[in-house]
Parts: structure tokens; sequence; C-alpha cells
């Protein structure tokens, strides 16, 4: 884990290719791991217990993106600290030491389970903080961390669409394992918030193409897209937005939050997956 303080803390990257060769365009809301040394100082849990609602090593696994043709953006930031899959102001009014502004999002059911733009709890569902914070804090991190990364990825699409007619994000992510999970657990879920982010075609090649790998796929359940999803996917105006969460078994120790052999050939095969998608007439999407 990197402790660095906030105002040298990049909060986004993009990573352009020399030309877009499709309109295709991934990102990574979750898997930043650069934590402020005062973030740090504030939380009740060991670094390990924070990194857990990490997407770990996501960054990495999309890495070869950009040498394909495909612009990828990266969060830095950690989503313990902000989550950029939130809308802007979903917060829980019982961390903080004031009353929120009437416009705040308090009733949302991410606040409800601890989970809005700033969390209250890690994804295990232990508390982060020692003291409740102060609203000032959280506005900084939202217009340091959640407004960059937004204003960066509207742009990105923006530009995309009118470069090639529509765009398809991809919004890539990873999942816990679930004991509970009856049968055999899914290696990859595609969530389209049931149909309305993205088009049947775009939802259908993603998820052959991965079968066609080996892996086997399930479509919005348990996830079925978040905020980024939700907002962005608008397919009658050529935006489509499909959610991606890869299993962590099949590349990571979820205890101790480091790569194994998986990994390698996970990141092949999901460049792989762009390779195709690249050579993909996306022409019906617009």
């Amino acid at each position: 884990m990197a402790s660095v303080p906030p105002e040298a803390r990049p909060a986004i990257r993009l990573l352009r290719p020399p030309r877009a060769l499709s309109p295709l365009v991934l990102a990574s809301p979750h898997s930043g791991r650069d934590y402020p040394a005062d973030f740090i100082a504030t939380a009740r849990l060991d670094p390990i217990a924070l990194r857990r609602s990490e997407d770990s090593f996501v960054d990495e696994i999309f890495a070869g993106a950009p040498d394909l043709g495909v612009p990828l953006l990266l969060a830095d930031f950690p989503r313990a600290y902000c989550d950029a899959n939130r809308e802007p102001w979903e917060l829980d009014p019982g961390m903080f030491d004031a009353p929120l502004p009437a416009w705040v999002n308090s009733a949302s059911p991410r606040v409800g389970a601890g989970l809005g733009t700033i969390a209250r709890v890690v994804a295990s569902g232990e508390p982060i903080y020692r003291h409740k914070l102060p609203f000032a804090e959280a506005e900084a991190r939202i217009r340091q961390c959640w407004q960059p990364y937004h204003v960066a990825l509207a742009a990105l699409i923006q530009e995309t669409r009118a470069a090639f007619g529509c765009c398809l994000l991809i919004d890539c992510h990873s999942m816990p394992t679930h004991p509970a999970h009856p049968g055999p657990a899914p290696d990859i879920v595609l969530g389209d918030a049931h149909g309305t982010a993205a088009a049947p075609r775009a939802m259908r090649t993603v998820e052959v193409t991965l079968n066609g790998l080996g892996y086997r796929t399930q479509r919005n359940d348990p996830y079925a897209g978040g905020y980024v999803t939700r907002h962005y996917g608008r397919p009658r105006e050529g935006v489509h937005v499909l959610q991606l969460e890869i299993a962590r078994p099949l590349y990571m120790d979820e205890a101790r939050i480091m790569p194994h052999a998986g990994l390698s050939r996970l990141k092949a095969d999901m460049t792989r997956l762009v390779s195709a998608l690249i050579r993909t007439d996306w022409n019906v999407l617009r």
C-alpha cells in the first residue's frame, strides 16, 4: 500500500493509444491503491483490511489495452477513500460530525449498506473510521477524486462517440468469493442493468467471446451494474456500457491480496478479449 499526501496524489490516469481503433473504452474505478497518509491515520483498520475493498490488480489485467488501440481510464485513489462508482453525493449522515446539506442523497440503498461515495465500511462490513468526519472532508475527496474521474470519463465517451458514431464502455471490476453461491460460481459476471444500459448485441458478443476463452459467465446476478453503468449507458444515444466482474480467485490470494500464477493467464485472455472486440463491427450500435 502506497501512502502519499493528498496534494501529491494523482487522482486518475488516462492511458491513451497512439490511435483509437474502435469505439471500445475500458475503465477501472476501483483498482486504485494510493492511500493518503491522513486517511490511514483516521482509519481503525489495518492496511490489508482496507485493501479488501479494492478491485486489486484489475488495472494490470487490462494494461495491454492501450497498445491494442483502446483507451484505459484508471482511478488511482482507492475505493475505501472515494467511490467513483456512486453518485457524487451519496453520504451517510451518521458518519459526519454535523448535519449534511439537504441536497445530499442520504437515503440510497448504497448509503444504507455503508457503501456510499465516502464509504462507512469496507467490503467485509467492518467500520473504517475511528471518529466522525467533517463534511468538508467529503467535499474535498469528491472534488479531488470523483469529479476528475467523471470529467475524464464523460469526455472520453463523447470523444469516442464523435469519432465512431457510438461508444462501448467496459467498466472493469473484480468480485470476491461468495461461499453461499448455489452451484458452480461464475468466473465473470456481465451487467447491463438488466438490458437497459447496452444493446443485446454488445452483451452477447462479450459473453460469447469470454465463453470461447473458457470462462463461465453469468448476466446481472449478483452484479447488474453500478452508477457508471446506469448513468452512462444510453443505447438510444449510441452509448453502451457493460460492467465486467472477474472472480478474484482466478488470479489472486484474497486473504493476502497477492496475485498468483493465474494472473498471467487472465491478463493474456483479457488482452484476447480486447483484440476480439476491436475486430468486431460495431456499426449496429450507432
